[in-house]
């Protein structure tokens, strides 16, 4: 379960709406989502495009604009899916929660 207050999710998710192809999907990872957060934990995003392309780097800027401009009390932290490694992957992999489904490429079995 994420541990993130109603708001502040819906916050995040009208951001995304406004800067995001609805196509892209919104993971959160970490420890927002593992139970080991605490009050001033960051919020880990990944950001996950159809076919698992490398978004444009103005439309990822645009996004982390946004997060940071707004009134969120904790600080956000977004990465393109496609430039992590492949040993990030496997650990986002073992637990995320979906934010926003998008339209994008299966998840890996």
């Amino acid at each position: 379960m994420l541990d993130l207050r109603p708001q502040d999710l819906a916050l995040v998710l009208r951001l995304a709406a406004l800067t995001l192809p609805v196509s892209v999907a919104i993971w959160a990872y970490g420890s927002r989502v593992n139970g080991d957060a605490y009050e001033g934990s960051d919020l880990d995003l990944v950001l996950r495009s159809p076919e698992l392309q490398e978004l444009p780097a103005a439309t990822l800027s645009r996004f982390r604009a946004a997060l940071t401009e707004s009134n969120l009390p904790i600080f956000v932290d977004v990465h393109d899916w496609v430039l992590l490694p492949a040993s990030f992957h496997e650990r986002i992999l073992t637990r995320y929660e979906v934010l926003r489904p998008g339209a994008t490429a299966p998840v890996p079995a």
